[in-house]
């Protein structure tokens, strides 16, 4: 599925897509409707990058099973287990 955000919403809030994408990002991950991993993939940052700008709100990362086992699976992709 794909999402159309038209310049016209982009001038009005004054964002950039990147910025845009990082706000959805942001909320969805609040509302624990995204994992720390799929939301930083969302927002197109680095995961730690990503747990950065969380920080700099003050927003709780919470990692709970499916972030543990994305993360077992990204290390067995990369050859280090």
């Amino acid at each position: 599925m794909s999402v159309v955000v038209t310049d016209e919403v982009l001038t009005a809030t004054r964002m950039s897509e990147a910025e845009m994408r990082q706000e959805i990002a942001v909320m969805l991950f609040q509302l624990e409707k995204l994992t720390l991993a799929q939301a930083s993939r969302f927002a197109g940052m680095h995961r730690v990058a990503f747990q950065h700008l969380l920080a700099s709100r003050q927003i709780t990362v919470h990692y709970g099973v499916e972030d543990f086992e994305q993360d077992i699976q990204n290390l067995r992709e990369m050859g280090r287990l």
